[in-house]
């Protein structure tokens, strides 16, 4: 029978497990403890750009946003449109001066007062913002503070605020910025809580004293607190690089669990974590009055969309002129990375296209692709394709019980009469699409061009209930030694989500 392509309503990105942290640093003399503390931060931030636009929520937006969100100047000239390719610095401050002692204690802050900040990273989005691009900008990088001459780079914000930070990064990285976004220690915390708790994984043991983190490899539940210990502590071998790696790691696992069915179907946790994260950030002004509009541009955005990338580093033990150990970019594999981003490039190589004619289920052919991704990280939408009442319903709870995230009620086709089941998915879904297919016998695969990157089940006639389909993965790979990647490498949210 011919394939009705209705619209394919609200999905939710491509995969789930919860992840952790941030890490934070820097100052003087609690310059050791002080500084580790500043990772958590921009976590909430860039959650505040990715997900309060990817989970739907405009809600919660429209005049509320503009009042619960304070806005900073970070000197920027030009007040861009919701719509278009743009750049947004995100930038982790330690503001202490709101905590009680007691909450310094617990986290082991210090009494330093005033701001300082300690991460930074730029947010490309692409021109359809169909695709995001966050590339950490290392907190140790060398580099020229205009007016202020050479200095690590996370002390632009110290010798001159938002504007100056905002200045350096555009010389550093040839980037025109749109937007400026800030976020608060204390409001990592805050937002990981409203989540109802995070999972991570760390590969390595952890033994940090200043953090009181003791772990062993493995799988973590953690609450906000303990989650900025994790994304704070140096204690392994790659000291920041490894943070930046979890950093990466954290965005995606808590964009994921943002984006998850326990978040987008629980009306109390959702209004909470929107309440939060609207809580935690300054924005500059442009911002704060059109995060609507940016918010509907990116509702479509799913953790395959978000592509991760670290500056290419040629020396990553430079001793600077006043003795300081600091990093230094591989200055033409720098420039061909921000090349890049300006000419609107994807940095992830693209899923080849299948064939858009149907093709057999996954499991029918002992020659098919092996699965590559595991239930629990594609989230789908079940449609009725039949005139028996109640199957679209009775397919989703199956579905959930194999591992499936189906966070919408089933809906219906407006044609019936469906012989077999259908699993319909947008461009790039494939290997989620083999594994959906694997799962329901008898099923086939068709691509649809205007589903975008969701996936459908059109239950059928001769529907057969869901079974468990086992994937196997590859295990993570192991710390690599302190050596300087020169190479521009990118990975999806997808790929860094933590494998349970």
């Amino acid at each position: 029978m011919r394939d009705p392509h209705e619209d394919s309503g609200v999905h939710v990105g491509g995969d789930a497990y919860g992840s952790v942290r941030l890490n934070p640093r820097r100052d003087r003399r609690s310059a050791r403890g002080a500084r580790t503390r500043r990772r958590g931060l921009v976590i909430a931030g860039t959650l505040s750009c990715l997900v309060l636009g990817s989970s739907g929520v405009t809600w919660a937006l429209t005049n509320y946003a503009t009042t619960k969100i304070k806005s900073v100047d970070a000197g920027l000239q030009e007040s861009r449109p919701s719509t278009g390719a743009m750049n947004i610095l995100v930038v982790g401050v330690d503001r202490r001066d709101d905590l009680t002692r007691k909450q310094q204690n617990q986290l082991k802050l210090g009494r330093e007062s005033g701001e300082r900040t300690d991460t930074m990273m730029v947010i490309h989005l692409s021109e359809d913002h169909r695709k995001v691009t966050v590339v950490s900008l290392p907190r140790d990088t060398w580099t020229t503070i205009p007016g202020k001459g050479q200095h690590k780079i996370n002390a632009a914000y110290q010798l001159g605020g938002p504007k100056l930070a905002t200045r350096t990064v555009q010389a550093a990285t040839g980037l025109t910025l749109h937007h400026y976004v800030e976020v608060n220690v204390l409001g990592f915390i805050n937002v990981v809580d409203a989540l109802g708790g995070i999972s991570v994984c760390t590969p390595v043991p952890i033994n940090d004293p200043k953090t009181a983190l003791n772990l062993e490899p493995g799988t973590y539940s953690f609450d906000g607190v303990k989650a900025l210990s994790y994304a704070r502590t140096r204690a392994t071998a790659r000291s920041d690089l490894d943070r930046i790696d979890r950093q990466q790691q954290v965005i995606s696992a808590l964009l994921n669990q943002a984006l998850s069915g326990d978040t987008l179907t629980n009306p109390i946790r959702l209004a909470s974590f929107v309440d939060t994260a609207l809580d935690t950030v300054r924005v500059d002004d442009a911002l704060r009055k059109d995060l609507l509009g940016l918010a509907d541009q990116l509702k479509d955005v799913s953790t395959d969309d978000v592509a991760f990338a670290t500056v290419p580093l040629a020396d990553v033990d430079y001793r600077t002129p006043t003795g300081e150990s600091a990093v230094l970019w591989d200055s033409e594999a720098a420039k061909e990375l921000f090349r890049r981003i300006a000419a609107d490039e994807t940095l992830v190589k693209p899923t080849k296209p299948a064939k858009s004619t149907p093709t057999p289920s996954a499991s029918a052919s002992p020659s098919a692709p092996a699965l590559t991704v595991p239930p629990a990280r594609i989230s789908l939408r079940v449609l009725n394709g039949t005139t028996i009442k109640g199957l679209g319903a009775q397919t989703r709870t199956e579905l959930q019980k194999v591992g499936f995230l189906v966070p919408e009620t089933a809906g219906n086709t407006p044609q019936k009469g469906f012989e077999r089941t259908v699993v319909r998915y947008g461009p790039g879904r494939e290997d989620s699409a083999r594994t959906v297919t694997a799962a329901l016998p008898g099923a086939e695969s068709r691509r649809v061009e205007s589903l975008g990157d969701a996936i459908e089940v059109v239950v059928g006639l001769k529907h057969e209930s869901p079974k468990k389909v086992t994937v196997k993965e590859t295990a993570a790979p192991a710390t690599p030694a302190a050596s300087p990647s020169a190479t521009p490498t990118a990975r999806t949210a997808t790929e860094n989500i933590c494998k349970k």
